[in-house]
């Protein structure tokens, strides 16, 4: 794929299904269960609530969620995992080969329990969940099964993705054997350091088995906290690269030599963020797994995150329910009356705005990265983006090569975008004089001196910040990489 194919549009989760990247998965596999229904009363036996259920489903958990996420987003998965021979085993295989996820590489455990996780909600609320686990370790008999379906299912997989294991895990010897023949090896197990000589090269913690490796991790600005220990993090693991999922605070990304990557997530209640963690992980091995690079990754995977928090239970996000995501952001652009109103709405809040504007023509990782730093300036991140007009004045008759609609649509698919808005002026001096933004952040390869907007932002109370620069990154040099080879 050529470089503009890996911008976040409503293009990319079709470009990545129609590739169908082969993707083993090795963890523990689960059969999650869910009962739901209205509560209004207490029992008269006991000071317990009384649910009258009405639905009630099964869906594959663990291990087998992540899977079937893969499967359906377009990946050629085969799922490596031991389960037990019982009817909650049979009801998981059946579930996964009906999601589509190869199964001949899952080892049935004569007299071994499914591990099992059901729960009873009432409306929003989980009331209780019950768990039914294997008793017994495996035996050394079962981790041989193991191994040899591993050694099977890796021949000719451009990802394996490891699940929920610690360092006794079954298929962890083959997977040993085997890791020169890897092109991608993403761990999202609960022990990283279980995985450290095998140097992954991707690693996905959540914040409790982040906060296990650091030794702690505060409750108030967590990513800025990891950025200033991101090499013990690559110490500790032996990855590559790290990515820190932290809930409703979204992930942070770090990869040697490259600045902090931070996605913001749509916020959900509790209730319903059952297995996004399962979705992220998969989406974002789909996508590393495919080319894309992992800044553009990490998007890629928070805004399937993001459509499965909508749903109740352990859900799914397929690669049509990701297209329609990415595709609501194509009307995104608001008009400047909007725009000053949502301002004031935000400021009256207590909420910092940053203000940043350009051409952002053919979306890269300089532009990605320089938009992630603006919004950690503040709380709300205000693109301006020149019209076409504007760009070809300011850039020549072959530019703009991608239309005002389709930039801002890429634009508002970043997690750190907060609004877009379109100028057809040369500067956004009158915009900035408007909205009297707190900050106004420009790219490294400028000074306050040179920009004309300097004099009209502090006089509106604001400070003019000038961002880190990111090396080899141009919008002219990628245009004409794309040309010559058309």
């Amino acid at each position: 794929m050529e470089d503009s194919d890996f911008e976040l549009t409503r293009e990319l989760p079709r470009r990545l299904a129609d590739a169908h990247p082969r993707v083993v998965v090795l963890g523990d596999a689960i059969l999650d269960g869910w009962l739901t229904g209205r509560c209004h009363r207490l029992a008269r036996e006991a000071p317990a609530p009384v649910v009258e259920v009405d639905q009630r489903w099964h869906t594959p958990g663990g291990a087998a969620n992540t899977a079937c996420n893969l499967a359906a987003l377009g990946a050629d998965v085969r799922l490596v995992a031991p389960i037990g021979d019982d009817a909650d085993g049979a009801l998981l295989l059946e579930c996964l080969r009906t999601s589509g996820v190869d199964t001949t590489r899952v080892v049935v455990v004569p007299g071994r329990r499914t591990t099992s996780k059901r729960r009873v909600v009432a409306g929003e609320q989980v009331l209780v969940r019950f768990d039914e686990c294997a008793d017994e370790p495996l035996d050394e008999h079962a981790h041989r099964l193991v191994d040899e379906a591993l050694r099977s299912a890796v021949c000719d997989r451009a990802a394996v993705l490891v699940c929920g294991y610690g360092d006794d895990a079954p298929g962890r010897a083959a997977l040993a054997e085997l890791r020169e023949r890897i092109p991608l090896l993403v761990v999202d197990a609960h022990d990283l350091t279980a995985w450290t000589d095998l140097e992954p090269d991707l690693v996905t913690p959540n914040a409790a088995e982040t906060e296990r490796v650091l030794g702690h991790l505060p409750s108030g600005d967590r990513a800025a906290f990891l950025d200033a220990h991101r090499a013990e993090l690559h110490a500790a693991t032996g990855a590559r690269s790290v990515v820190v999922t932290l809930d409703r605070d979204g992930a942070v990304l770090f990869t040697p030599g490259l600045p902090v990557h931070r996605t913001w997530a749509d916020p959900a209640p509790d209730s319903r963020t059952s297995g996004a963690g399962d979705t992220f992980v998969a989406a974002l091995t789909l996508a590393a797994a495919g080319g894309v690079p992992l800044s553009t990754a990490v998007e890629f995977a928070q805004a399937a995150a993001d459509v499965v928090v909508r749903r109740p239970g352990t859900a799914v996000c397929g690669t049509d329910e990701l297209v329609r995501r990415l595709g609501s952001f194509r009307d995104r652009a608001v008009r400047h009356d909007d725009l000053a109103r949502l301002v004031s709405e935000h400021r009256a809040a207590g909420r910092r705005i940053v203000f940043t504007n350009g051409c952002f023509d053919v979306l890269h990782r300089g532009h990605v990265a320089y938009l992630n730093q603006a919004k950690r300036l503040g709380d709300v991140l205000v693109v301006a983006l020149n019209g076409d007009e504007s760009v070809r004045r300011l850039k020549g008759p072959r530019r703009p090569v991608n239309t005002a609609a389709d930039r801002a649509a890429v634009l508002a698919a970043l997690s750190c975008v907060d609004h877009v808005t379109i100028f057809d002026e040369d500067t956004p001096a009158h915009l900035l004089e408007r909205l009297r933004p707190e900050i106004y952040a420009k790219g490294g390869d400028y000074t306050p001196q040179m920009l004309t907007e300097t004099a009209v932002v502090e006089s509106g109370g604001g400070r003019v910040v000038i961002l880190d620069y990111v090396a080899d990154q141009s919008t002219t040099a990628v245009i004409a990489r794309i040309r010559s080879t058309s």
